[in-house]
């Protein structure tokens, strides 16, 4: 269990050794060939260090990976701007928590995101007006300046789902989602008629698990599942708390919440059927 720089690093390291080793290379070999002491190697690989987005592109010309997918996801793990729509959101350094950020710097090189949400619409979804209420309330005493930042990033963090090629988002809604009134009646009607335009989408998967599905393996709180393109080494769990966020990464835990992920949404409602459910909580506010 660790935090979201350390996750990364231990992540991008092992990918390196990984990409090392299928080329026959030694850590010394490796070395050789930039000119590096070895031990420069062992600590990138190790997640010891971290290592300049410059470094990661001389390893895997290195190792002649060709790959732009793999190259870009790889950089941005290390902290570069990749392919020009990563970190966009150190314009908002400013105002945005560490964990924060490092929660949008995964999102962003991800490509699927599983979500379970027991309180809120999921930041993708969120219309403006939700966005601001669910903001306005989880942070006391915030300035209408940096209130407008936040707003901002929340929008903004939602072209992920228009990129090219798209997030895959697959998430399941607790029934408290849908009635909790965010923002008040017409926020709440406008935020419905959101989720409902956004379950026709092709890379968007919603299901709903109604009230009358009982407990359920969830019921101890939200999580979101990472995965990255080409590779399942480097899927995380995220799991977020009042003050921070905590990142799995053990294969242990990865299989427990996607098993958990399964069983939710085997006792949702089907995409189909969530749809009108959605409908008719909507027409019924």
């Amino acid at each position: 269990m660790q935090h979201g720089p350390a996750v990364r690093r231990r992540k991008l390291g092992a990918e390196l050794r990984a990409l090392r080793a299928g080329t026959g290379l030694t850590s010394g070999q490796a070395a050789g060939l930039l000119g590096w002491h070895q031990s420069k190697v062992s600590r990138i690989e190790t997640g010891t260090s971290g290592v300049k987005p410059a470094d990661v592109e001389r390893l895997l010309d290195a190792y002649g990976v060709a790959d732009p997918e793999l190259r870009d996801l790889l950089v941005v793990l290390a902290g570069s701007e990749g392919n020009g729509r990563h970190h966009w959101w150190h314009a908002y350094r400013g105002v945005l928590p560490p964990a924060y950020r490092d929660f949008i710097s995964l999102e962003s090189g991800a490509s699927g995101m599983r979500t379970l949400e027991t309180s809120v619409v999921p930041g993708l979804l969120q219309t403006p007006e939700y966005a601001r209420a669910v903001t306005r309330a989880a942070v006391e005493g915030l300035e209408e300046s940096r209130l407008d930042a936040l707003v901002e990033v929340r929008l903004a963090r939602q072209d992920v789902l228009r990129a090219d090629p798209p997030l895959e988002l697959c998430a399941v809604l607790d029934e408290a989602v849908l009635r909790r009134e965010v923002g008040g009646p017409e926020v709440m009607s406008r935020q419905l008629r959101r989720l409902r335009e956004a379950a026709t989408l092709p890379q968007v998967r919603l299901q709903v698990l109604p009230f009358a599905a009982g407990a359920h393996i969830g019921i101890t709180g939200p999580f979101v599942i990472f995965s990255f393109p080409n590779t399942t080494d480097l899927d995380v769990v995220v799991l977020d708390h009042l003050t921070s966020s905590l990142y799995l990464e053990r294969k242990e835990d990865l299989q427990a919440y996607t098993e958990a992920f399964d069983t939710l949404r085997f006792h949702a409602l089907s995409p189909e059927d969530s749809l009108d459910y959605i409908a008719g909580i909507g027409d019924g506010a």
